[in-house]
């Protein structure tokens, strides 16, 4: 295995120092450091993270191969300086048993390109009818530690509650996709004076807060584990603040998405805005960045979710809701969460990104080896950072099969020079290195 030397990188942005990879790990880290035959990575200007955790992928493989694989995912993640996705479930056939989580971690491990680690359907098909099979699929190959019905709600509160029961046994949690479905039956975007002056069916934030509120007295009354997924709304951002507040085990994620955009992008009626949760008001954006800031949300997760070009270049109704995500997050967090004068109220520097982006997330879903400090004898899952690189998002050339990106034509800072799983760089000099 190849010694690697990073020279004069900066730890969380803080005084430059070197590093030395080899066999996996990080075998020392310090000034002036050799390490004979070794490669030598400058690291010089460079920002130095440990490897970035995703909560919330969709790699759409079994049963989309159009729209994206493991392969071509784990090399978008890790061209963003991912070194672990949580893969969803909602694929064809759906992640609801042992057989397919380990068709989807086996195949991971063939791309070698970042940790793929699946997450377990919560109910059989996503249908919300029946239990899938937790405690299987949490005992396979795979060892699934995060259940969710994402794109779905477990709407039924009594099978949300034989969830939490079961999965708090398996010591996993249960992600939930907060919609309530009877109050966005055909909607198309937030709903608010600009759904009805545009004419398309409006989606409440009530419909994402009722079921929060629902989900943490579960959770409270169980003593299990709940997980919120893409947080939206200011008023969600309160309820997870208040549970918080009273002990209950709840964590929540926020997308990069819902951190920039607005509904307002919905006003050319481009199909490439279209998402579940929807964009939402500039008030919602400054609560869930306020959210973010002060750790009531836990982690930004991408909902990265590629669509073929039939399922999104076409009208707006029609069109499926989902954006690319996995190589521009962590631009996006720099642009909307760090001052270019250092953090301040309702900010982040890069330790806490490596929080919320690291460490929280590798918590949440009990991934061992991620999110760890950067320090000799830890696992050297670490990317390197450009801060002062800025560049524009061109669809075309993203490592994604489709190309539905929000951010295309947009200027954005900070360029993942280079990621390491185990001390193997999976992306050096900014290209993916298979």
């Amino acid at each position: 295995m190849t010694t690697y030397l990073i020279k004069n990188a900066r730890p969380y942005g803080e005084d430059a120092v070197d590093l030395v990879l080899r066999d996996g790990d990080i075998a020392s880290i310090g000034e002036n450091l050799t390490a004979p035959g070794a490669e030598v990575v400058d690291g010089t200007g460079l920002v130095l993270l440990p490897g970035l955790v995703d909560l919330h992928t969709h790699l759409r493989e079994p049963g989309r191969e159009d729209a994206e694989t493991v392969e071509s995912g784990s090399r978008a993640a890790a061209l963003g300086g991912f070194t672990a996705v949580h893969a969803m479930a909602n694929t064809d056939p759906v992640a609801d048993t042992a057989g397919v989580v380990e068709q989807v971690w086996r195949l991971g491990q063939e791309a070698g390109l970042v940790d793929v680690v699946p997450v377990g359907a919560v109910t059989v098909g996503l249908a919300g009818a029946q239990l899938a099979e937790l405690g299987a699929m949490a005992d396979s190959a795979a060892r699934v530690r995060v259940f969710s019905d994402d794109g779905h709600c477990v709407a039924d509160p009594a099978l949300m509650r034989r969830a939490l029961e079961y999965v708090k046994a398996l010591d996993g949690v249960v992600a939930q996709h907060a919609e309530e479905p009877r109050l966005t039956v055909g909607a198309q975007m937030h709903e608010g004076d600009r759904s009805a002056r545009l004419g398309l069916t409006g989606w409440p934030a009530a419909a994402e807060e009722a079921i929060i509120a629902r989900d943490v007295l579960l959770a409270q009354h169980v003593g299990a584990r709940l997980h919120v997924c893409h947080v939206s709304t200011a008023g969600s951002v309160e309820l997870l603040r208040w549970a918080k507040s009273r002990g209950v085990q709840v964590t929540a994620e926020v997308t990069p998405h819902h951190l920039l955009l607005t509904d307002e992008c919905a006003e050319g009626y481009d199909p490439v805005f279209k998402v579940n949760p929807p964009l939402r008001t500039d008030v919602d954006v400054a609560a869930v960045r306020l959210g973010l800031a002060d750790g009531t949300i836990d982690a930004v997760a991408t909902d990265h979710a590629p669509h073929a070009v039939e399922d999104k270049e076409c009208e707006w109704a029609m069109a499926r809701p989902g954006m690319l995500g996995l190589e521009q997050a962590l631009s996006v967090v720099v642009t909307t969460m760090m001052s270019p004068d250092g953090p301040g109220p309702g900010r982040l520097d890069w330790r806490a990104v490596a929080d919320r982006m690291s460490v929280r997330p590798a918590a949440i879903g009990r991934l061992a080896g991620h999110g760890r400090p950067i320090a000799a004898g830890e696992p050297a899952n670490l990317v390197l950072v450009d801060p002062a690189h800025r560049g524009t998002v061109d669809p075309a050339a993203l490592a994604s099969r489709s190309r539905n990106s929000p951010y295309a034509g947009r200027e954005l800072p900070g360029r993942v020079v280079a990621t390491f799983l185990r001390g193997t760089p999976t992306v050096l000099d900014g290209k993916a290195v298979k």
